[in-house]
């Protein structure tokens, strides 16, 4: 029988399963669609804590998420060892891990599997971690018992729509346009208003205003992971030292780089 506390990591990593059926009216049309099991029946959502404590953001110029190596390596190592694990235990089974480039909904699957509530910046917010989480799946053709979870909503009290710098955040979610971390994340020449809020941001590379100003982010635990103290770098000075481990270098050094001339 399937126990998910013997996979490799759960006394560290928090873990849940959820059904591929309540996922799959869902799914994301992007090219790691192709990867997802023939008659895929269960979900291991897997959350990667990133907040490493606030002595590690002294005078950052960048998103909390960025100061670690890029955590698409790091969390995709995690994410293959259980499978491999998974793998040798059910060798008549598929199992395909997802870390950010998912065609699964990672908010809903981290709901329904019990990870935490979803906030109204569209964020899940874990009660130990905070929002501070980035989110990975395993789905498999293996059916795994699963306790059946509703998506759940966040305290609502409104402050993050009331802080956000660009009124980004609505009833309905966060308007992709208008949010500041999609903002410099655009390539080509922004327009003067959007240059104006990189500048009163501060940040040259995504933003956590919404995030720290959430009250189900304050007195989080700090994460567990080793590799995101060990490869941390808070600030960043592009010109000089651009660094193509980072979480950004998908974006070019030109993008990152007139970012950092709008905020100098």
């Amino acid at each position: 029988m399937f126990d998910i506390k013997k996979l490799p990591f759960y006394d560290v990593l928090p873990m849940g399963i959820c059904s591929f059926d309540e996922l799959k009216d869902d799914l994301l049309n992007c090219r790691a669609l192709q990867r997802i099991p023939q008659n895929a029946k269960s979900v291991i959502v897997v959350l990667f804590p990133y907040y490493l404590g606030e002595e590690y953001y002294k005078d950052s110029n960048i998103s909390k998420y960025a100061v670690p190596a890029d955590y698409h390596k790091i969390c995709g190592e995690y994410l293959n060892k259980i499978s491999l694990y998974l793998k040798n235990e059910y060798s008549d089974n598929q199992f395909e891990y997802f870390c950010d480039n998912s065609p699964v909904n990672e908010v809903k699957a981290g709901c329904l599997s019990g990870l935490g509530v979803k906030g109204e910046n569209s964020l899940l917010i874990n009660e130990k971690y905070g929002s501070f989480c980035f989110i990975g799946e395993i789905v498999t053709d293996l059916n795994i018992p699963c306790e059946k979870n509703d998506v759940s909503y966040c305290i609502k009290c409104g402050l993050c729509k009331t802080k956000c710098i660009n009124n980004a955040i609505v009833e309905k979610g966060v308007i992709k346009e208008k949010c500041l971390s999609e903002i410099t994340q655009k390539k080509g020449d922004l327009s003067s208003s959007e240059e104006a809020l990189i500048k009163k941001s501060g940040c040259i590379w995504g933003c956590d205003i919404c995030q720290d100003n959430c009250p189900m982010n304050k007195n989080v635990s700090v994460s567990p992971i080793k590799e995101f103290y060990t490869t941390s770098k808070p600030s960043y000075k592009c010109y000089e030292d651009y660094d193509e481990s980072r979480a950004f270098s998908w974006r070019k050094e030109d993008v990152i780089n007139r970012n950092l001339k709008i905020v100098l």
